[in-house]
């Protein structure tokens, strides 16, 4: 069987993140996002897959090709439609396939569940179904799906995985899978619903701290770096190649650090914490459930907590981020979150900062004492 996925998009919601890179590639304990979905591919056997980049595509080809399996990259040279991007794959599919988005997490067992059958959906209860296309069904079989729905008359959301025949592409008449699935279903095909046992998606960046959480559950321990005598490590904590763990420190997992990082003296990381390759924490600080990006620096006697800090960012000592609860716009919706900080690349911040509830965007300096709440950064921003 044939598998196509689809990582073509940018994921504008989940900006400022997606700057620098599509959100298919974002790391979530410490691996991209797509990674998650091939590795569920794989152990179901199918090996025959179909990847559809656009947005920075360099980024996400360069990754597959350091996979031990070989995979067909399709390019969608302007981003349409879901439907336009499937279009792209039309002439390398055989006969039946599943089609899989490529940034969200989806489990071996879901698929193993959906790949046999002709024409299913995977779909799955959601507290907040308006973010999705919410299903709709008539004894026992999808009747409809309505996208994005002010107000839901359902919490069975779609997943965006289904397991299709060669046939569907006649349905295809505009850019969006959707619609594709409605034309279907008015030319009275069938399309079965099948309950998916674990499938995460971020929506907004602050939703990828619970797919960090939900990702970390699976971890392995491995200890690959220099650990001090001193240091104490408790559940399961995985530490890369060349990462050195100052002494006195304190590491509760799950955790995950990445390979030459420098790690305190005297830090306390606690639970559900990914911190990326070469990442410098300073002594006295103190990091949870946080999601920290490859080349960052976390100053002395700092704390980190309900985070999300991008690529290259660097925080003077006492910098803090407290979890608060807000209303946000994105994309022009006001949208009620409750995080610590969303923190974009290549961001400077000066000594004793604090923020709260708020998104900072890509290549800003904030200088030292300011305070950040309830508020979205632009990029290129300077804070005084």
């Amino acid at each position: 069987m044939q598998a196509v996925i689809l990582a073509a998009g940018e994921g504008k919601r989940v900006r400022p993140l997606t700057w620098s890179r599509p959100k298919a590639m974002i790391p979530v304990a410490n691996r991209p996002i797509i990674e998650y979905v091939i590795d569920a591919l794989v152990k179901n056997g199918i090996r025959d897959i179909i990847v559809v980049v656009g947005y920075r595509k360099e980024q996400v080809i360069r990754f597959l090709n350091q996979l031990d399996i070989p995979i067909e990259v399709v390019v969608q040279d302007k981003q349409l439609g879901t439907a336009h991007a499937l279009q792209q794959a039309k002439g390398k599919i055989k006969g039946d396939f599943l089609l899989l988005p490529g940034d969200n997490y989806i489990d071996p067992q879901s698929i193993t569940r959906v790949k046999e059958m002709h024409n299913a959906i995977l779909v799955k209860e959601h507290p907040n179904p308006s973010n999705f296309g919410v299903v709709l069904l008539k004894d026992g079989m999808v009747e409809s799906i309505v996208e994005k729905p002010e107000h839901s008359p359902s919490f069975m959301v779609s997943t965006g995985i289904y397991s299709l025949t060669r046939d569907f592409f006649s349905f295809i008449n505009g850019n969006d899978i959707t619609d594709a699935i409605s034309c279907m279903l008015e030319e009275k095909q069938s399309l079965q619903p099948v309950i998916a046992d674990d499938w995460q998606d971020a929506i907004y960046p602050w939703n990828l701290l619970k797919m960090n959480h939900r990702l970390l559950a699976g971890l392995l321990s491995t200890r690959e770096g220099c650990v001090s005598r001193n240091t104490i490590i408790k559940g399961t904590v995985k530490i890369g190649k060349g990462t050195t763990i100052g002494p006195n420190t304190v590491i509760t997992g799950p955790a995950v650090i990445g390979n030459n990082c420098i790690i305190g003296p005297n830090c306390c990381i606690l639970p559900d914490t990914s911190i990326g390759s070469r990442v410098k924490i300073e002594p006295f600080t103190y990091i949870g459930n946080a999601l920290v990006m490859d080349d960052t620096t976390i100053g002395s006697h700092s704390r980190i907590m309900d985070t999300v800090i991008g690529e290259r960012c660097t925080f003077a000592d006492h910098s803090s981020t407290n979890v608060a609860t807000g209303i946000l716009e994105i994309e022009g919706c006001l949208i009620k979150s409750e995080f610590g900080a969303i923190i974009g690349d290549n961001v400077k911040s000066g000594p004793f900062a604090l923020y709260s509830n708020c998104i900072i965007g890509n290549n800003v300096t904030i200088e030292g004492n300011s305070m950040v709440r309830a508020r979205i950064v632009a990029d290129n921003s300077t804070v005084i």
